[in-house]
């Protein structure tokens, strides 16, 4: 008898298979997920202590213990965790007395730290929780994660008695009902308390501003997650400042169309003209401002040369074949640093945004310069990046350091493509004097002539380079590091340093007093 073709075996062995089910001898398996990691198996109702909850914090001093000791409460948590963000009135030292284990976040912002806490997790099921929430019935922690105990969810976040506020009725409401009206249900749709399986996680994207908890959400939605939502009663949670919920607004606005663009629910190009806008408006120095909160003090550091060992400018040029182009410009003198600006910008242009992110995460820092920073935050300074770079690049910069604030210059990108124009940020101009060229030192006068009380009494600049030298002599103390202008290294105002440690040192005999930050 002649042996069959493998095809035919094949046929007829599924066949065989499919008879067995219909007569109920073998199991109908489902069809598998569209994400691998969500195929895990239901825990045992009755397990004790079997989640992670972790509390990404930034100078919650006020409330972290509480939170930290509610947390260990719960008989469902297994450990705590708090990721802090470079807190400057203590939130590490009172969680971890409280009883939490405690990282440092890897950059400033709180999409960053909800990420970095889900590795280091010792369980298969993660509870985020705020650090400034009160008032919390005991329970929650068990009740978001029975869902997830019982097979029923995978991501459940919690609905709570306060109602939405006015970023989630009046921008993210609206636009999960245009975009995603299948999960347009969910009452706080921002909400930062939730839970989750840990591979599920693992699985998403972790945005960095105020969008990162509808990110998580939607992210979960479209991998084919199961979601839910408890209802955890009254809460008491700190609102956001009115002057923050423009750029909450735009955050949440350009994550909900980036989301919908990838599920193909969006065909026109809002999403990169939303991000140019919330770009601009972090930039500018009017935003910048009311982030001061009555600070008396300022410290603004070059980026270029000073907190990085190299240049921005060079490193992207490397990393996208064009050092030589860059190199010659730099090399000729010729024309004023506007003019070269543009032309730089030009050779720059059809790169995508993300190698300049890639680039600016990738950067070197010098040694010393987070701790640094974070002590003169410490000392009531208010800390920030001013560069002759982009703020593409000085942005992502500013968050490594866990300064305040980045002030530099825009490129533009065209659905996050680079058009190669650069637009010089305002701040870089003197208003009394839009003749007087770009320069970093009219960033310091409207710091100077800003009229909100109390006024700037403190300023401090650090710089490398001949064109922090006006900027220098505008402030009261001026530090050169590893200075590479022999105009520098001559001037009797200012102070020569080798690094930031040994700044660091120096730091006592400044007579600056230790005070929490505003």
């Amino acid at each position: 008898m002649a042996i069959p073709p493998k095809w035919l075996s094949n046929v007829l062995g599924w066949l065989v298979v499919k008879a067995r089910q219909v007569m109920g001898t073998l199991p109908i398996k489902n069809k598998p997920t569209r994400v691998k990691t969500l195929d895990i198996q239901p825990f045992a109702i009755g397990l004790k202590a079997y989640a992670t909850v972790v509390i990404p914090a930034l100078n919650e001093a006020k409330r972290i213990s509480e939170v930290v000791a509610y947390a260990l409460s719960d008989p469902a948590t297994a450990e705590v965790i708090v990721v802090d963000d470079s807190s400057i009135d203590g939130t590490a030292e009172l969680a971890r007395l409280a009883g939490a284990k405690v990282m440092i976040s890897s950059m400033l912002g709180k999409g960053a730290s909800m990420h970095d806490g889900v590795a280091p997790a010792q369980s298969n099921v993660l509870v985020y929780l705020d650090g400034d929430l009160t008032g919390l019935r005991s329970g929650i922690i068990t009740d978001l994660c029975a869902p997830i105990l019982r097979g029923e969810a995978d991501f459940v976040k919690a609905k709570f008695g306060r109602g939405g506020g006015r970023v989630t009725e009046l921008t993210a409401k609206p636009m999960l009902k245009i975009f995603f009206p299948e999960v347009a249900h969910f009452s706080q749709p921002l909400g930062g308390i939730i839970a989750a399986r840990k591979p599920l996680l693992q699985a998403l994207s972790f945005e960095d501003g105020y969008g990162v908890d509808v990110g998580l959400l939607l992210d979960a939605h479209l991998l084919g997650a199961k979601l839910a939502e408890v209802d955890i009663g009254s809460l008491d949670h700190d609102s956001q400042p009115l002057h923050d919920l423009t750029l909450m607004a735009n955050e949440v606005g350009r994550v909900i169309f980036a989301r919908a663009k990838t599920a193909g629910r969006l065909h026109v190009e809002q999403v990169a003209a939303m991000y140019e806008s919330q770009r601009q408006a972090a930039s500018g120095i009017d935003y910048v401002l009311t982030r001061r909160k009555a600070r008396q003090r300022l410290l603004l550091i070059d980026m270029d040369g000073t907190v990085t060992k190299s240049r921005y400018a060079l490193e992207l040029a490397r990393a996208t074949g064009h050092e030589s182009a860059l190199m010659q410009m730099l090399d000729d003198n010729g024309g004023d640093s506007a003019t070269r600006s543009d032309k730089i910008a030009k050779l720059f242009q059809y790169i995508h945004k993300k190698k300049f992110e890639q680039v600016a995460h990738d950067i070197t820092l010098r040694s010393g310069v987070i701790e640094f920073v974070n002590q003169m935050r410490r000392r009531g300074f208010m800390v920030g990046l001013v560069s002759d770079s982009y703020f593409v690049a000085a942005e992502i910069v500013r968050r490594r350091i866990f300064a305040d604030f980045a002030m530099a210059h825009t490129i533009r990108f065209d659905n996050d493509v680079c058009a190669g124009e650069i637009r010089i940020n305002p701040a870089f101009y003197n208003p009394q004097d839009k003749n007087s060229g770009v320069c970093k030192s009219n960033v310091l006068r409207c710091f100077l002539t800003d009229p909100t009380l109390p006024a700037i009494n403190l300023t401090w600049v650090i710089g490398d380079n001949i064109n922090d030298l006006q900027l220098m002599q505008l402030a009261d103390r001026a530090f050169a590091i590893d200075p590479k202008s022999p105009i520098l290294r001559n001037e009797p105002f200012i102070t020569q340093i080798e690094s930031f440690e040994e700044l660091l040192a120096m730091l006592p005999n400044h007579e600056l007093q230790t005070q929490a930050m505003a």
